[in-house]
């Protein structure tokens, strides 16, 4: 039987992507989105599910001085339309890791997935917490290369992947 996986599509919202992004920001858009989609299609025509985050912050006047990114409710908190949305499958959060959703977690115990398989925004931010949060709930969860970005050093990228291998995340 076939393995049931899931493509779990983190953060990749206007904010970070589109041309009104703040500067540090400086993912290759093109590159980046060309690969998730890619990947979105390969998963989606294999049948397998596609979930999409979103990262918020509360649309708060203070949030607005100190992140002004990720608010909910504007334009740059969307999912990049450039990204090819196939499915309903779409969840907020507030944290880093995304399985701190209840809902999401709800879904990926019902559906019972054998692994997730995470791609998208920052490697060493959201995709990193994500992981080790699947682990700590007893989940099996790769991290794809293709398709996972980072602004970070290559300490911060060292670091994370120190992380993940030791707590039995792959990379692949």
């Amino acid at each position: 039987m076939a393995e049931k996986l899931a493509l779990i599509v983190i953060d990749m919202q206007n904010d970070y992507l589109y041309e009104k992004r703040k500067k540090r920001f400086s993912y290759n858009t093109d590159k980046l989105t060309a690969d998730v989609n890619e990947l979105i299609h390969q998963y989606d025509n294999n049948g397998h599910d596609v979930i999409y985050i979103r990262h918020l912050i509360q649309n708060l006047p203070t949030n607005r001085l100190l992140f002004g990114y990720s608010l909910a409710g504007t334009e740059g908190a969307a999912l990049y339309d450039g990204l090819d949305v196939v499915s309903s499958l779409c969840f907020d959060k507030y944290f880093g890791d995304a399985l701190t959703n209840k809902k999401l977690l709800e879904l990926v115990r019902k559906k019972g997935y054998d692994e997730l398989h995470l791609c998208g925004l920052d490697e060493c931010g959201c995709v990193t917490s994500t992981a080790l949060g699947a682990v700590k709930r007893g989940l099996k969860v790769s991290v794809l290369k293709k398709g996972t970005a980072t602004v970070m050093g290559e300490a911060k990228v060292r670091k994370a992947h120190e992380r993940l291998e030791k707590a039995g995340v792959r990379s692949i």
